[in-house]
Protein backbone atom coordinates (compact mmCIF):
# COMPACT_ATOMS: atom_id res chain seq x y z
CA UNK A 1 0.00 0.00 0.00
CA UNK A 2 1.50 3.33 -1.06
CA UNK A 3 1.96 6.22 1.30
CA UNK A 4 -0.59 8.33 -0.55
CA UNK A 5 -3.21 5.57 -0.21
CA UNK A 6 -2.57 5.42 3.54
CA UNK A 7 -2.91 9.20 3.70
CA UNK A 8 -6.25 9.09 1.87
CA UNK A 9 -7.69 6.41 4.19
CA UNK A 10 -6.57 8.27 7.31
CA UNK A 11 -8.02 11.50 5.90
CA UNK A 12 -11.42 9.83 5.48
CA UNK A 13 -11.57 8.88 9.16
CA UNK A 14 -10.24 12.28 10.12
CA UNK A 15 -13.01 14.00 8.13
CA UNK A 16 -15.72 12.02 9.94
CA UNK A 17 -14.27 12.98 13.34
CA UNK A 18 -14.06 16.64 12.31
CA UNK A 19 -17.65 16.52 11.03
CA UNK A 20 -18.95 15.18 14.34
CA UNK A 21 -16.98 17.88 16.15
CA UNK A 22 -18.41 20.61 13.89
CA UNK A 23 -21.97 19.45 14.55
CA UNK A 24 -21.32 19.36 18.30
CA UNK A 25 -19.83 22.87 18.20
CA UNK A 26 -22.74 24.25 16.17
CA UNK A 27 -25.31 22.81 18.57
CA UNK A 28 -23.41 24.22 21.53
CA UNK A 29 -23.14 27.62 19.86
CA UNK A 30 -26.89 27.70 19.13
CA UNK A 31 -27.63 27.05 22.82
CA UNK A 32 -25.10 29.51 24.22
CA UNK A 33 -25.28 32.54 21.94
CA UNK A 34 -23.48 35.45 23.54
CA UNK A 35 -21.85 33.23 26.15
CA UNK A 36 -18.34 34.07 27.27
CA UNK A 37 -15.36 31.85 26.61
CA UNK A 38 -15.12 30.94 30.29
CA UNK A 39 -18.70 29.71 30.26
CA UNK A 40 -17.99 27.52 27.23
CA UNK A 41 -14.95 26.04 28.95
CA UNK A 42 -17.17 24.98 31.82
CA UNK A 43 -19.51 22.84 29.71
CA UNK A 44 -19.10 19.13 29.02
CA UNK A 45 -20.35 19.59 25.44
CA UNK A 46 -17.42 21.88 24.72
CA UNK A 47 -14.88 19.32 25.90
CA UNK A 48 -16.64 16.60 23.92
CA UNK A 49 -16.16 18.66 20.77
CA UNK A 50 -12.53 19.23 21.75
CA UNK A 51 -12.03 15.45 22.07
CA UNK A 52 -13.56 14.88 18.63
CA UNK A 53 -11.39 17.60 17.12
CA UNK A 54 -8.34 16.08 18.78
CA UNK A 55 -9.15 12.65 17.31
CA UNK A 56 -9.50 14.15 13.85
CA UNK A 57 -6.26 16.10 14.33
CA UNK A 58 -4.28 13.00 15.32
CA UNK A 59 -5.47 11.14 12.22
CA UNK A 60 -4.74 14.22 10.12
CA UNK A 61 -1.20 14.50 11.49
CA UNK A 62 -0.45 10.87 10.63
CA UNK A 63 -1.91 11.37 7.15
CA UNK A 64 0.40 14.33 6.61
CA UNK A 65 3.35 12.06 7.32
CA UNK A 66 2.45 9.80 4.39
CA UNK A 67 0.88 12.15 1.85
CA UNK A 68 1.71 15.57 0.37
CA UNK A 69 0.01 18.65 1.77
CA UNK A 70 -1.79 19.38 -1.51
CA UNK A 71 -3.45 15.93 -1.34
CA UNK A 72 -4.34 15.66 2.34
CA UNK A 73 -5.81 19.14 2.81
CA UNK A 74 -8.44 19.06 0.01
CA UNK A 75 -9.68 15.73 1.39
CA UNK A 76 -10.83 17.71 4.40
CA UNK A 77 -13.78 18.73 2.21
CA UNK A 78 -15.28 15.37 3.10
CA UNK A 79 -16.00 16.94 6.48
CA UNK A 80 -18.64 19.03 4.73
CA UNK A 81 -20.20 15.95 3.13
CA UNK A 82 -20.64 14.28 6.50
CA UNK A 83 -21.47 17.32 8.60
CA UNK A 84 -24.35 18.83 6.59
CA UNK A 85 -26.64 15.74 6.69
CA UNK A 86 -25.42 14.88 10.19
CA UNK A 87 -26.29 18.35 11.45
CA UNK A 88 -29.69 18.27 9.74
CA UNK A 89 -30.51 14.93 11.35
CA UNK A 90 -29.50 16.19 14.79
CA UNK A 91 -31.71 19.26 14.27
CA UNK A 92 -34.69 17.08 13.27
CA UNK A 93 -35.02 18.39 9.73
CA UNK A 94 -34.22 17.36 6.16
CA UNK A 95 -31.31 18.62 4.12
CA UNK A 96 -32.68 21.21 1.69
CA UNK A 97 -32.07 21.14 -2.05
CA UNK A 98 -29.98 24.32 -1.77
CA UNK A 99 -27.77 22.68 0.85
CA UNK A 100 -27.26 19.63 -1.35
CA UNK A 101 -26.37 21.78 -4.35
CA UNK A 102 -23.99 23.91 -2.33
CA UNK A 103 -22.31 20.84 -0.88
CA UNK A 104 -21.95 19.14 -4.26
CA UNK A 105 -20.56 22.27 -5.97
CA UNK A 106 -18.05 22.78 -3.16
CA UNK A 107 -16.87 19.18 -3.29
CA UNK A 108 -16.64 19.00 -7.09
CA UNK A 109 -14.63 22.21 -7.14
CA UNK A 110 -12.25 20.97 -4.48
CA UNK A 111 -11.95 17.63 -6.30
CA UNK A 112 -10.84 19.49 -9.44
CA UNK A 113 -8.19 21.25 -7.40
CA UNK A 114 -7.12 17.93 -5.91
CA UNK A 115 -6.71 16.31 -9.33
CA UNK A 116 -4.19 18.86 -10.54
CA UNK A 117 -2.52 19.42 -7.18
CA UNK A 118 -1.85 15.80 -6.24
CA UNK A 119 1.82 15.08 -6.78
CA UNK A 120 1.49 11.51 -5.55
CA UNK A 121 4.77 11.50 -3.64
CA UNK A 122 5.45 11.38 0.06
CA UNK A 123 6.50 14.68 1.63
CA UNK A 124 10.21 15.29 1.90
CA UNK A 125 10.81 19.04 1.97
CA UNK A 126 9.87 20.95 5.12
CA UNK A 127 9.79 24.58 6.20
CA UNK A 128 12.93 26.02 7.69
CA UNK A 129 12.69 27.91 10.97
CA UNK A 130 12.82 31.35 9.25
CA UNK A 131 10.16 30.21 6.76
CA UNK A 132 7.95 28.87 9.55
CA UNK A 133 8.26 32.13 11.49
CA UNK A 134 7.48 34.18 8.38
CA UNK A 135 4.42 32.07 7.56
CA UNK A 136 3.23 32.28 11.17
CA UNK A 137 3.67 36.06 11.29
CA UNK A 138 1.83 36.80 8.03
CA UNK A 139 -0.94 34.32 8.88
CA UNK A 140 -1.41 35.70 12.39
CA UNK A 141 -1.85 39.19 10.93
CA UNK A 142 -4.49 38.00 8.45
CA UNK A 143 -6.27 35.98 11.14
CA UNK A 144 -6.35 39.04 13.40
CA UNK A 145 -7.98 41.10 10.66
CA UNK A 146 -10.54 38.42 9.84
CA UNK A 147 -11.29 37.53 13.45
CA UNK A 148 -12.16 41.01 14.67
CA UNK A 149 -15.69 41.37 16.10
CA UNK A 150 -18.43 43.13 14.18
CA UNK A 151 -21.60 42.64 12.15
CA UNK A 152 -21.85 39.36 10.20
CA UNK A 153 -18.52 38.24 11.62
CA UNK A 154 -19.40 34.53 11.46
CA UNK A 155 -18.07 33.95 7.94
CA UNK A 156 -14.97 36.02 8.66
CA UNK A 157 -14.33 33.92 11.76
CA UNK A 158 -14.80 30.79 9.64
CA UNK A 159 -12.27 32.05 7.08
CA UNK A 160 -9.83 32.87 9.88
CA UNK A 161 -10.34 29.40 11.35
CA UNK A 162 -9.73 27.75 7.99
CA UNK A 163 -6.59 29.82 7.50
CA UNK A 164 -5.35 28.84 10.96
CA UNK A 165 -6.05 25.17 10.26
CA UNK A 166 -4.30 25.24 6.88
CA UNK A 167 -1.22 26.96 8.28
CA UNK A 168 -1.25 24.62 11.27
CA UNK A 169 -1.28 21.62 8.94
CA UNK A 170 1.69 22.94 6.98
CA UNK A 171 3.61 23.48 10.20
CA UNK A 172 2.50 20.07 11.48
CA UNK A 173 3.90 18.38 8.40
CA UNK A 174 7.21 20.12 9.05
CA UNK A 175 7.22 18.75 12.60
CA UNK A 176 6.31 15.18 11.65
CA UNK A 177 8.74 14.91 8.74
CA UNK A 178 11.61 16.59 10.59
CA UNK A 179 11.08 14.42 13.66
CA UNK A 180 10.85 11.08 11.83
CA UNK A 181 13.19 11.33 8.83
CA UNK A 182 16.22 10.30 10.92
CA UNK A 183 18.33 13.23 9.79
CA UNK A 184 18.48 14.83 13.23
CA UNK A 185 17.42 14.48 16.85
CA UNK A 186 13.74 13.78 17.53
CA UNK A 187 13.32 16.89 19.66
CA UNK A 188 15.51 19.42 17.90
CA UNK A 189 15.04 23.16 18.31
CA UNK A 190 13.27 23.25 14.97
CA UNK A 191 10.80 20.57 15.99
CA UNK A 192 10.04 22.11 19.40
CA UNK A 193 9.71 25.66 18.06
CA UNK A 194 7.43 24.74 15.17
CA UNK A 195 5.39 22.43 17.45
CA UNK A 196 4.64 25.41 19.70
CA UNK A 197 3.42 27.35 16.68
CA UNK A 198 1.22 24.40 15.72
CA UNK A 199 -0.38 24.44 19.18
CA UNK A 200 -1.10 28.18 18.93
CA UNK A 201 -2.74 27.89 15.50
CA UNK A 202 -4.68 24.76 16.49
CA UNK A 203 -6.21 26.38 19.58
CA UNK A 204 -6.89 29.62 17.71
CA UNK A 205 -8.61 27.78 14.86
CA UNK A 206 -10.77 25.80 17.29
CA UNK A 207 -11.96 28.90 19.15
CA UNK A 208 -12.62 30.83 15.94
CA UNK A 209 -14.70 27.97 14.55
CA UNK A 210 -16.77 27.90 17.74
CA UNK A 211 -17.63 31.58 17.30
CA UNK A 212 -18.28 31.06 13.57
CA UNK A 213 -20.89 28.34 14.19
CA UNK A 214 -23.13 30.79 16.04
CA UNK A 215 -24.52 31.66 12.61
CA UNK A 216 -25.34 28.04 11.71
CA UNK A 217 -23.38 25.07 10.37
CA UNK A 218 -23.43 24.88 6.56
CA UNK A 219 -22.07 28.28 5.51
CA UNK A 220 -19.30 28.64 8.15
CA UNK A 221 -18.19 25.05 7.61
CA UNK A 222 -18.11 25.58 3.83
CA UNK A 223 -15.99 28.72 4.18
CA UNK A 224 -13.68 26.97 6.64
CA UNK A 225 -13.43 23.94 4.34
CA UNK A 226 -12.50 26.15 1.38
CA UNK A 227 -10.02 28.41 3.21
CA UNK A 228 -8.16 25.48 4.75
CA UNK A 229 -6.81 23.82 1.57
CA UNK A 230 -6.27 27.17 -0.15
CA UNK A 231 -3.94 28.30 2.65
CA UNK A 232 -2.16 24.94 2.67
CA UNK A 233 -1.84 24.90 -1.13
CA UNK A 234 -0.24 28.36 -1.16
CA UNK A 235 2.37 27.17 1.33
CA UNK A 236 2.88 23.84 -0.42
CA UNK A 237 3.29 25.37 -3.87
CA UNK A 238 5.44 28.33 -2.86
CA UNK A 239 7.65 26.90 -0.11
CA UNK A 240 7.54 23.10 -0.15
CA UNK A 241 8.23 22.44 -3.81
CA UNK A 242 4.84 20.84 -4.52
CA UNK A 243 3.58 21.56 -8.03
CA UNK A 244 0.48 21.43 -10.17
CA UNK A 245 0.10 18.75 -12.81
CA UNK A 246 -1.02 19.40 -16.36
CA UNK A 247 0.78 22.67 -17.05
CA UNK A 248 -1.42 25.53 -18.24
CA UNK A 249 -4.44 23.22 -18.55
CA UNK A 250 -3.96 22.16 -14.95
CA UNK A 251 -3.90 25.78 -13.81
CA UNK A 252 -7.15 26.47 -15.70
CA UNK A 253 -8.77 23.41 -14.14
CA UNK A 254 -7.67 24.52 -10.69
CA UNK A 255 -9.11 28.00 -11.25
CA UNK A 256 -12.39 26.52 -12.52
CA UNK A 257 -12.54 24.26 -9.47
CA UNK A 258 -11.93 27.23 -7.18
CA UNK A 259 -14.76 29.17 -8.85
CA UNK A 260 -17.16 26.22 -8.57
CA UNK A 261 -16.28 25.66 -4.92
CA UNK A 262 -16.79 29.36 -4.22
CA UNK A 263 -20.26 29.21 -5.78
CA UNK A 264 -21.07 26.25 -3.56
CA UNK A 265 -20.05 28.30 -0.55
CA UNK A 266 -22.30 31.16 -1.71
CA UNK A 267 -25.27 28.77 -1.92
CA UNK A 268 -24.62 27.49 1.58
CA UNK A 269 -24.42 31.02 2.95
CA UNK A 270 -28.02 31.55 1.83
CA UNK A 271 -29.32 28.82 4.13
CA UNK A 272 -29.77 29.84 7.74
CA UNK A 273 -31.94 28.40 10.53
CA UNK A 274 -34.33 31.32 10.05
CA UNK A 275 -34.97 30.87 6.34
CA UNK A 276 -34.77 27.08 6.13
CA UNK A 277 -38.24 25.97 4.96
CA UNK A 278 -38.43 22.84 7.10
CA UNK A 279 -37.14 24.64 10.15
CA UNK A 280 -39.78 27.31 9.64
CA UNK A 281 -42.55 24.69 9.51
CA UNK A 282 -41.23 23.00 12.64
CA UNK A 283 -41.14 26.35 14.39
CA UNK A 284 -44.84 26.84 13.66
CA UNK A 285 -45.99 23.36 14.63
CA UNK A 286 -46.35 23.93 18.40
CA UNK A 287 -48.50 27.00 17.82
CA UNK A 288 -50.77 25.33 15.27
CA UNK A 289 -51.04 22.07 17.19
CA UNK A 290 -52.03 23.59 20.50
CA UNK A 291 -53.11 27.16 19.95
CA UNK A 292 -53.39 29.35 22.96
CA UNK A 293 -56.99 30.31 23.78
CA UNK A 294 -57.83 33.81 22.77
CA UNK A 295 -58.01 36.18 25.70
CA UNK A 296 -61.28 38.14 25.58
CA UNK A 297 -61.12 41.30 27.62
CA UNK A 298 -63.63 41.20 30.45
CA UNK A 299 -66.58 43.55 29.98
CA UNK A 300 -67.29 45.53 33.13
CA UNK A 301 -70.73 45.03 34.56
CA UNK A 302 -72.95 48.11 34.13
CA UNK A 303 -74.15 50.08 37.08
CA UNK A 304 -77.35 48.44 38.37
CA UNK A 305 -79.04 51.77 38.76
CA UNK A 306 -78.57 52.57 35.09
CA UNK A 307 -79.86 49.30 33.70
CA UNK A 308 -83.55 49.35 32.97
CA UNK A 309 -86.08 47.15 31.30
CA UNK A 310 -89.41 47.96 29.75
CA UNK A 311 -92.33 46.50 31.67
CA UNK A 312 -95.23 48.35 30.27
CA UNK A 313 -95.63 50.57 27.29
CA UNK A 314 -94.11 53.91 28.09
CA UNK A 315 -92.61 52.83 31.46
CA UNK A 316 -89.01 51.90 32.30
CA UNK A 317 -88.33 49.98 35.48
CA UNK A 318 -84.84 49.54 37.05
CA UNK A 319 -83.49 45.96 37.10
Amino acid sequence: MSGTTVAVILSLFSAVAYAAAAVAQERLASRTKGASLLRLLGTGAWWSSVALNASGAVLHVVALRYGPLTVVQPLGALTLVAAVPMGARMAGRRVSAVEWRGTVFTLVGLAAILVVAASGSEPGQVLSVPEALAVAGVSATLIGLLGRPGDRSGLRHAAASGLASGVGSALTQTVTVAATDGSGPLLSRQVIGVALLVAVFAVGGLLLSQFAYRGGLGAPLAVLTLANPVAAAVIGLSLLGEGLRGGALGVLLALAGAALASWGVVLLTRVTPENHPVAAVLALEPESASPEPALVPATPLPDRALVTRRTEPGHLTPL
